[in-house]
């Protein structure tokens, strides 16, 4: 049994009040997609500000995934579909598309505290170690994905976006459509989706619900996915928008674990040593907000969010059983100011953040078995962007974030209190009508999540705590350089390079040598550079994407001069589409990624992590409405593990699939 649901009336009545617009950029639609993920000049982004802006203004690496694109991709959920960016590092640990790290510029096994992601413009990282569940946004949901690479839009968003932001924007409804989706595959895999979306008068609606199912690739790997989601707008009058979504997933993740390599030799790969292990999760939002246009430049926006996420893990293997009941209130409301300055183009937005992240944990590791983990943050920020000349683009920002920590336990009843100033400026000028170059500065930072602040581990009869289970850890910091350009010929060819380094102090890690969580006593630089080439003929798009990353700790008693664990040097991503004509298509990508140290190994002890090269392609056939797929996966039939920890002393690895298909049809009304 999970625990009990809260049901805080007088949140869900601020919700009420605040019935509006679902995101930042919903309200938008003006703003289009272009047909390649890179864009022209023009395109509009949503992230970097959280108002649609032109990408030629914004002094930063951006991507942006259109609907077209993930029609045509071979991804089955939204990590596979961010797989082939450059710059961003992905794992399926388990293998069975249920728990992913998404890592942006090098941060490792901490990647997934140090990417913020967005749906909407509303936050979904968890309040602890959990991280992003991916889960609760199924693929069908999503219209449009952008991507800022660099802590630049910390000023903006706060915590979290210390390596980079991710905003996930959803379909809305237009014209009437409806449609439905049905695959079958390997390991007992079973799809299922349907989506109806449309308008009526002044009201814009869209459904959608989706089932997954599949018995994985190694024993003890099974998965059930179910979700279902609601997004509403409302127009009463050219001057107010109004909007209410929500979402629900219900999901039973069976857990493999790990194998060493003895155990893949005697055993094999798809092998458990942890037949019992399984966690349940159980999460629904509900998101308002209202637009209120004070002129045609200007408008005052409010959102409020109430999200509840109950999960248990029980790992009899190791003897626990946790149950976590996680809620999260966020209210932000922001002015936005268009408006020209003495005759020069002048943008200026400045807003508020307010989150309660409250967690309840019942834990028998836990001393009492009760534990109650409360963080409350608020944060003050102002972004200016002014064009002194044409096709120059000066921007500068500045947040106030501040927040305190609770721990109530029967032995242990504490509070901290934290701030931290950020700051942003950046430089984009456009050349010519085909080029564009940036450069920019900027702060980032992340407190501790709930559960970094106590460690379960240290109840009575544990020694190996030498500070005691409660770690209150000072924030973690960043100074972000980036220097890069951006080069079109036409609409479907160009490419994009960027230089990056990212200094942090106080990095906030799990010691292995302590099992608790610390902060880094010392600094660790990532640096690289990201290169992505893209081009369209008659019949056929294709992209390569290259990252080099030097992710370092560069001083330190115990580590200085060793690689960040789970960051590979090089990177390599293949992508392409070939109309084959007739309807028929053929979608491709590919992804190396080069040797790493293992997760944990701080000390660079083990040998490194082997490279992978893995490679995926989907047919379609498409006739009117109705389109025909096969899924192929690892068609190398590749043996590789995407993910590795090091463990008790020893190497252990998280086996990936073998080649495996999937194949479906999808109809449309």
């Amino acid at each position: 049994m999970l625990l009990g649901q809260r049901r805080p009336a007088r949140f869900l009545a601020l919700i009420v009040m605040v019935a509006g617009v679902n995101g930042t950029a919903q309200g938008e639609e003006e703003v289009g997609p272009a047909a390649v993920s890179a864009g022209p000049l023009e395109e509009m982004v949503v992230t970097a500000t959280r108002y649609p802006k032109g990408l030629d203004s914004i002094p930063a690496n951006v991507s942006v995934i259109t609907a077209e694109e993930i029609e045509n991709s071979v991804a089955r959920n939204i990590p596979d579909l961010l797989r082939v960016e450059a710059g961003l590092h992905v794992a399926d640990i388990a293998g069975n598309r249920a728990t992913y790290t998404v890592d942006i510029r090098g941060f490792g096994e901490t990647a997934a505290l140090n990417t913020l992601v967005l749906v909407d413009g509303r936050r979904i990282n968890a309040a602890d170690l959990s991280g992003t569940d991916w889960t609760t946004m199924p693929l069908d949901r999503v219209d449009r994905i952008e991507i800022i690479r660099g802590a630049r839009s910390s000023v903006i968003y706060g915590d979290n976006a210390s390596g980079g932001v991710i905003n996930i924007l959803t379909r809305q409804g237009q014209d009437f459509e409806a449609g439905v989706e049905l695959g079958v595959g390997s390991y007992q895999g079973r799809d299922a989706s349907a989506y109806i979306r449309g308008s009526e008068g002044r009201l814009n609606y869209a459904l959608s619900g989706g089932s997954q199912r599949s018995d994985g690739y190694r024993e003890n790997s099974a998965t059930r996915f179910d979700s279902l989601g609601a997004d509403f707008r409302y127009s009463p009058s050219p001057l107010l928008q109004l909007s209410l979504s929500g979402g629900y997933t219900n999901n039973h993740t069976r857990l493999p674990g790990a194998l060493t390599s003895a155990q893949i030799a005697n055993l094999g790969r798809r092998d458990s040593q942890t037949p019992d292990d399984f966690a349940d999760t159980e999460d629904y939002y509900v998101m308002g907000g209202a637009e209120i246009r004070i002129s045609d430049n200007s408008r005052f926006k409010a959102e409020a969010s109430l999200r509840n996420r109950e999960s248990l893990a029980v790992f009899p293997t190791f003897f626990y059983r946790g149950e976590t009941d996680l809620e999260t209130v966020i209210f932000s409301p922001q002015f936005i100011l268009d408006e020209e300055v003495l005759g020069f183009e002048n943008h200026l937005t400045f807003g508020f953040d307010y989150s309660d992240d409250h967690s309840r944990i019942v834990d028998n590791f836990a001393d009492a078995n009760l534990v109650i983990l409360e963080k409350k943050n608020y944060g003050y920020f102002i972004y200016e962007e002014f064009v002194p000349w044409e096709g120059v683009f000066l921007s500068a920002g500045y947040r106030y974030d501040r927040a305190r920590f609770s721990i109530d336990s029967s032995l242990h009843d504490e509070e901290e209190v934290l701030d931290e100033n950020l700051y942003t400026a950046g430089l984009s000028y456009r050349v010519d009508s085909n080029l564009d170059a940036y450069f920019s500065f900027s702060r980032g930072f992340r407190f501790s999540v709930l559960d970094e602040l106590y460690n379960i581990y240290c109840g009575p009869g544990f020694v190996f705590c030498p500070n005691g289970p409660v770690n209150l850890l000072r924030p973690q910091s960043s100074q972000d350089y980036e220097l890069g350009i951006r080069y079109w010929h036409g609409e479907r060819s160009g490419l994009n390079l960027n230089f990056f380094q990212i200094d942090t102090r106080d990095e906030i890690f799990r010691d292995p040598a302590t099992f608790s969580n610390a902060n880094l006593d010392g600094e660790t630089r990532r640096r690289g550079v990201e290169i992505v080439l893209y081009s369209g003929f008659e019949y056929l798009d294709f992209r390569v994407g290259y990252v080099y990353t030097d992710a370092e700790i560069i001083s330190s008693s115990s580590y200085a001069g060793k690689a960040v664990p789970g960051v590979p040097t090089h990177q390599l991503t293949l992508s392409g589409l070939l109309s084959l004509g007739h309807g028929f298509s053929l979608a491709a990508d590919g992804v190396y990624v080069g040797r790493r140290p293992f997760i944990s190994d701080f000390a660079n002890a083990f040998r490194d992590q082997e490279s992978y090269f893995s490679l995926n392609a989907k047919l379609k056939y498409e006739w009117k409405q109705l389109s025909i797929f096969v899924d192929l996966n690892n068609l190398t039939d590749a043996e590789y593990s995407e993910y590795g920890v090091v463990a008790g002393g020893v190497e252990t690895f998280y086996p990936s699939p073998a080649f495996n298909a999937l194949v479906g049809f999808a109809l449309g009304f």
